[in-house]
Formats: structure tokens, sequence, C-alpha cells
């Protein structure tokens, strides 16, 4: 059954949307991932326009985040000082990564931008996960290994301007929350990513917050930030396609709930090998995709008006 993306401008079968919603719901229920930064680069594969899934991907993260957030506030895991700060931070980026990628889409390079930032950071992110996920795996081998100490104190918390952020225990300068903020915000306008594979490290790594309220903490500032970034690309290049949303969406509800179940199942280890690999493997589609000379060496197509 084929079903005409308005906005896209292309026509795509409505079960393969509903596979690319169900699929990333199964990995988001079994990794703990929002799914953001892998339905992009999926709905580049189906024919979907770089610059549509990018604006159109953020929608499900939103939809995903939301239900999340309202849950560790239940369970008072969000640091909410915290938050506001990441979150104001995310604002900012976010309307520099809008200012940048609509002057690329006037520039008609935006397809080629989007394209490579995920080679780049679905490469070096993957990579990072891999290594880390088989120390753990070593690790949980070896009983007498020496663990990583999480919170250690580094030259950034000698940094001016600080507040105290009670939830998280710690006494810090502003200046490294907001500028983390602000680099997630400029991926998600860019990638169409809520930015939680980035954020979650960062604050666990280099701000030193405990993991219980790291998670929430991060649901929050991505909540608002993705919400954000879509209205932005809709206001600004009306690049939004709202029938594509509602099917992935469909898909991601229900596929969550099945990979929640699967996720059970397998060890925390093997689940984030698992998830290393499948980041390399899109971002070796993509870059494969980019380098492979194509079938046809030109094209003529029609600009669309803004």
């Amino acid at each position: 059954m084929q079903v005409y993306l308005p906005i896209a401008e292309t026509s795509v079968n409505a079960f393969t949307l509903l596979g690319v919603g169900g699929g990333v719901g199964v990995l988001s229920g079994m990794f703990g991932v929002g799914g953001g930064f892998l339905i992009t680069p999926l709905l580049f594969f189906i024919g979907v326009p770089p610059a549509i899934a990018v604006a159109t991907g953020v929608n499900q993260v939103v939809a995903s985040s939301i239900s999340g957030v309202l849950a560790h506030l239940k369970r008072k895991t969000v640091d909410l000082r915290m938050g506001m700060v990441l979150l104001i931070g995310g604002l900012i980026g976010s309307i520099i990564g809008i200012w940048f990628f609509n002057l690329m889409q006037r520039l008609g390079q935006i397809d080629l931008i989007v394209q490579l930032s995920y080679v780049i950071f679905l490469g070096i992110i993957g990579a990072l996960m891999f290594q880390e996920a088989l120390r753990a795996l070593m690790r949980a081998k070896d009983p007498n290994a020496r663990r990583r100490k999480l919170h250690v104190h580094t030259w950034v918390h000698n940094l001016p301007m600080k507040m105290k952020f009670r939830a998280s225990g710690l006494y810090i300068s502003v200046f490294p929350p907001l500028v983390v903020g602000i680099g997630v915000g400029i991926l998600a306008a860019v990638m169409g990513v809520g930015g939680g594979f980035i954020l979650v490290p960062a604050m666990i790594y280099l701000l030193g917050m405990p993991t219980k309220v790291v998670i929430g903490t991060s649901l929050f500032q991505v909540t608002f930030v993705a919400a954000f970034t879509t209205m932005m690309h809709a206001v600004t290049n009306q690049s939004v396609d709202v029938l594509l949303a509602l099917f992935l969406i469909i898909g991601g509800v229900v596929g969550a709930q099945i990979g929640t179940r699967v996720g059970l199942k397998l060890g925390a280890e093997q689940l984030r090998i698992l998830l290393a690999l499948l980041v390399l493997s899109v971002a070796g589609k993509i870059a494969f995709d980019l380098l492979w000379t194509p079938a046809e060496l030109y094209s003529v197509t029609v600009p669309r008006q803004f």
C-alpha cells in the first residue's frame, strides 16, 4: 500500500514506514536509546530526502521521550536545575543549528552535510561504544579487574561561576553543562537526533553526575530541545512531514514494547556490543552510499520553493 508523503514529495510503502518505526522502536526498547540517530539514516535508505528525514525524525524523539520524563519525575530522578541549564544551552544550540541547516540548504549542500555528519559521529560513537563494551565484558569475566571511578574531579570542576546542583550532589561551574547543551542542540537541528547518545556520556564522564539522575535529566533536556527544533524546522523551511511522522510514531510505540521484552533476556554487555555494531553498520552504509559511484551521474530536479 503506497502512501504519498506531501512534504517529502515521494511515495513510500506504508508497511515499510511502519516497519522502520517499529524496528527503531524495538531497538529503543532493547538498548534504552531514543533511536533518533538510527531512524534518520533509515529514512535516507528508503528514499526520503535528508532534509525532510532530519526535520521529521525529531518528532519520534519527542514522542518517545515524554513518557520517559514523566516516569523519572515520579521517581524523583531528574535534576531539574541541571536540566534547565542544559536546556538553555540546547535552545541556543538549536537556533545556531537551524541557521546553519538553512544556510546549507540554500547553498544546496544540506544532503551532503547531513550524511557526512552521520558518518563522522556514528563512526566515532560506535567505535567508542564497542571499545567500552568489550572492556565491560572483560571486567565482567574478571572480578578482580579494577573498575573505573565515574565521579572524578577534573579541570572542569575548577571553572568559575559555580552553582549547586543538589539532586546531582554537584557544585560546579554552569559553563560545562551550558556548552554540552549547545552541542546537543546543534546536533538535534542538523542531524535530527535527540542527542542523548552524546549527552549521557558527557553528563557522566565530563560533569561527574551520578548515574541515577543522568537518564531522567537527559530526557528532560532532549524532550524540550527536540520539540523546539521540530517547531523551528516547520516554521523556517516547512520540512516536517506530519504523515511520515505519524507512521513512524505508530510503529515505534508497538516496537518499543517488543524490544523491552527482548532486551530483558539478553545481558547488558552483549546488548552494548550489538548496539555498537549496529551503529558502525549504519555509518558504514552511509559512507558507502557517499563514496560509491551512482548508476546515474547526473539528475535534474526542480528546487523546492520555501
